[in-house]
């Protein structure tokens, strides 16, 4: 019995220590529905001239889900009717800490009593097995804004904090979960926030 609970305690433990997942968090705020759709260029927050490659990974994503939900690339040296500013800021933050799934007792009680009743006494001291080391992540947010000439009709945020020992903590695929996250079910209730896991 006693070689089955160390078992136990080891695979649980394991598994607590594996990567931590955590849901997406998009906001999204409009005038009007964004009925019509239309040719759209995708730019950098900050101008044209800020454009790294990092911004390229995220703004790829955003491009991606705007083509999915009907907007189109504009034909080359023709002006697009609408303009899709994507900005992002990543930043290193600390993982919440997580109890283990398993605890063990230590203790003991008496009981005494016949077939009348009886009653009985109990008590024991439970701590958890695994690890509790800190461990680090990264909070990323995506801002995009929709602008139709000066008017912006459309802006949303996502943010999410990725566990960096998780396969998919890549920069691709951060943004991809944060663009999927914003677009969805656009243009989405304004002034609402979702959780997208």
């Amino acid at each position: 019995m006693r070689n089955v609970l160390l078992v136990a305690a080891t695979l649980l433990a394991g598994c607590a220590t594996g990567p931590q997942v955590f849901p997406v968090e998009a906001t999204r705020f409009h005038y009007d529905a964004v009925a019509r759709r239309g040719t759209i260029t995708v730019e950098p927050l900050q101008g044209p001239s800020s454009a790294s490659i990092e911004y390229k990974t995220y703004a790829a994503a955003v491009q991606a889900e705007l083509l999915r939900n009907g907007f189109t690339n504009p034909a080359p040296g023709a002006k697009a009717d609408y303009i899709a500013t994507v900005g992002f800021t990543r930043a290193d933050r600390a993982l919440p800490p997580r109890s283990s799934p398993l605890t063990i007792g230590i203790g003991g009680g008496s009981y005494s009593g016949g077939w009348r009743g009886g009653g009985g006494i109990g008590g024991g001291v439970n701590f958890p097995v695994g690890n509790t080391r800190s461990r680090w992540g990264v909070i990323t947010e995506l801002s995009v804004r929709i602008r139709q000439g000066g008017d912006a009709i459309w802006e949303g945020q996502a943010q999410s904090l990725t566990d960096t020992t998780a396969p998919d903590a890549d920069a691709a695929s951060v943004a991809n979960r944060l663009a999927q996250a914003l677009f969805k079910d656009f243009p989405g209730e304004s002034g609402r926030t979702i959780e997208v896991k």
